[in-house]
């Protein structure tokens, strides 16, 4: 199935969606909201594919879907929670400064808990104060999990995957470095994140989608130049299942959970950074891995930060070259400017 939330009320509409994004039809009278449905998912489920397939065959009324009307799958969670599963990114932020990766990282896992109660949906302007905030974007996969124990295993946390979706996780990097150094976290520079149109269920993906990965290229591109198409499901060192459980070491996670995977990354095939796509490389997911790689190569970034006006493009094809969850396309504006305006 592929489920969106059309804007209208606090937490949107819930709509299922055709496989070729064309046509949609109200789910209202299974669940009004996308987090009613995941708190109930076995009650609703079947319900929700006999109505998707219903869709399919044309035999419910069905209404032109358009990608703008969406709000965030789910315009407020009652988790955000990021990690940072390619650690090869994670591998080249270090060196580019100067510092060794510790070897935990190979097996412990990086998460941050982000803001979550005023997600931005996928052709939202993205507002921030300044430019010299150093804003970039960060192209993720993310999931969106049924309820998950404390203490939960990998197994487990896979098997309460509900929904799978892409992710603009924005960050101001210019203000990370004195928010890291004070050694609680970050706040200021992690505003609000936007999410595709539509959310998929894992049936969905075919075979692209194993073992809590999903395999395919990962799609980007400022200002209609290419950024980056890495493959998501390589180098993935820790997969979903791995990411859930990390997070529920310690506490419960709802219904309605997203988590995400971090910015994906690839190496060369040689193991060295990779190289742009104007070089016949995978490119990257965000700016700063491009600057990271540029200093690395020749001693400083060339490439800037985003600026207001700028626009990110972020989207995931199948094998075939169909769109699988619709496409992100935030602009940067400065504060003040309407979302979606």
């Amino acid at each position: 199935m592929k489920l969106a939330s059309l804007k209208g009320g606090r937490d949107g509409r819930l709509v299922l969606v055709s496989r070729d994004l064309t046509r949609a039809t109200d789910a209202g009278h299974i669940a009004p909201t996308m987090q009613r449905a995941l708190d109930n998912w076995p009650l609703y489920q079947a319900a929700l594919e006999d109505l998707a397939e219903c869709l399919e065959h044309g035999s419910v009324p069905t209404f032109r879907f358009h990608e703008h009307d969406c709000a965030a799958p789910l315009p407020r969670a009652y988790q955000w929670v990021d990690g940072s599963a390619y650690v090869n990114h994670v591998e080249l932020v270090r060196k580019a400064r100067g510092a060794e990766l510790p070897a935990s990282f190979w097996t412990d896992p990086l998460m941050y808990q982000g803001t979550s109660d005023s997600n931005l949906g996928a052709r939202d302007s993205v507002p921030v104060g300044s430019e010299d905030y150093g804003i970039d974007c960060e192209a993720e996969i993310a999931v969106i999990t049924g309820p998950i124990a404390m203490g939960a295993t990998p197994e487990e946390c896979r098997a309460a995957i509900q929904l799978i979706l892409l992710v603009n996780d924005v960050s101001l990097r210019n203000l990370i470095p004195a928010e890291l150094a004070k050694g609680f976290g970050f706040l200021q520079s992690k505003p609000p994140s936007a999410f595709s149109p539509v959310a998929v269920t894992p049936d969905e993906l075919g075979a692209a989608w194993k073992e809590g990965k999903l395999s395919l290229p990962l799609l980007t591109a400022i200002n209609d130049k290419p950024l980056g198409c890495p493959e998501a499901g390589e180098e993935m060192t820790f997969d979903f299942g791995t990411l859930l459980a990390h997070a529920a070491k310690t506490r419960p996670l709802s219904a309605g959970t997203i988590l995400g995977s971090g910015t994906v990354s690839n190496r060369d095939p040689d193991g060295s950074p990779g190289r742009p796509v104007s070089e016949g490389g995978r490119g990257y997911s965000c700016i700063a891995e491009q600057r990271m790689v540029e200093t690395i190569r020749a001693g400083a970034p060339k490439t800037a930060f985003l600026k207001f006006g700028d626009t990110v493009r972020i989207e995931m094809k199948d094998r075939k070259g169909h769109s699988i969850f619709g496409a992100i396309e935030n602009r940067i504006e400065p504060v003040g400017i309407k979302a979606g305006a």
